[in-house]
């Protein structure tokens, strides 16, 4: 199995209290996400920040990363790509809590695009699972010929989600947005949304303002 690494921001305050792990898009890598960490530094000055590098090569862009291959010939290749990758990712996780000496329960993923695809997929299926997961520009994976009881008997945790999407995304339309959020609720999960007003497939001030603020929430010590 592959062993992934990225770039890494220490917290601000000392040793690590909580861990925020960036989980890029198609096409990226790990630099692209990490200085998110930089400007929510303050609202989370106890967390340490990674951005690791998915496991392959783009097919589609050489100097990037792919979760997992985008061919659009198999209706199920997304459903295929999240499974295949989640173990190296698990492990990255494991092997990151273990190094700052934390708890399941103080890890927060945020993915964007392929990476939200990501971080949904395998949070849900963690036991303990992470406090939070923000997923942005991304949508909830499921098979084609999904059958619900079995999908729901996957899930091992249900921790808050925040989506956010721009409404003039045309890679993944803003639908994706409300069919997550409708599905993650299904599963009874407590999920926040937020639509970037006039933004593409990217993230605004805004949006970041949002994530930042949901897992300063999440991620607060309890009084």
């Amino acid at each position: 199995m592959a062993e992934l690494d990225g770039p890494r921001l220490e917290p601000r305050s000392g040793p690590a209290k909580q861990l925020v792990v960036f989980l890029h898009g198609y096409g990226a890598d790990g630099n692209d996400l990490i200085e998110i960490g930089r400007a929510w530094a303050g609202l989370l000055p106890d967390a340490a920040f990674v951005s690791p590098h998915a496991p392959r090569p783009c097919g589609q862009a050489p100097m990037g990363r792919e979760w997992f291959p985008l061919t659009f010939r198999d209706i199920n290749e997304r459903w295929t790509g999240v499974n295949a990758a989640a173990p190296v990712l698990n492990a990255f996780l494991d092997a990151e809590l273990a190094h700052h000496n934390l708890p399941p329960s103080a890890l927060a993923l945020v993915g964007f695009s392929q990476g939200t695809m990501m971080a949904l997929h395998a949070g849900l299926r963690r036991a303990p699972g992470p406090a939070a997961i923000v997923g942005y520009s991304g949508m909830l994976v499921v098979p084609e010929d999904v059958n619900p009881e079995q999908f729901m008997g996957e899930i091992r945790s249900k921790p808050p989600v925040l989506l956010v999407h721009g409404d003039a995304d045309q890679l993944i339309p803003v639908e994706a947005l409300f069919q997550a959020a409708q599905g993650l609720s299904a599963l009874d999960l407590p999920v926040e949304f937020h639509i970037s007003a006039g933004v593409g497939h990217g993230i605004d001030q805004e949006g970041l303002r949002h994530g930042g603020e949901f897992l300063a929430r999440r991620l607060a010590p309890p009084r």
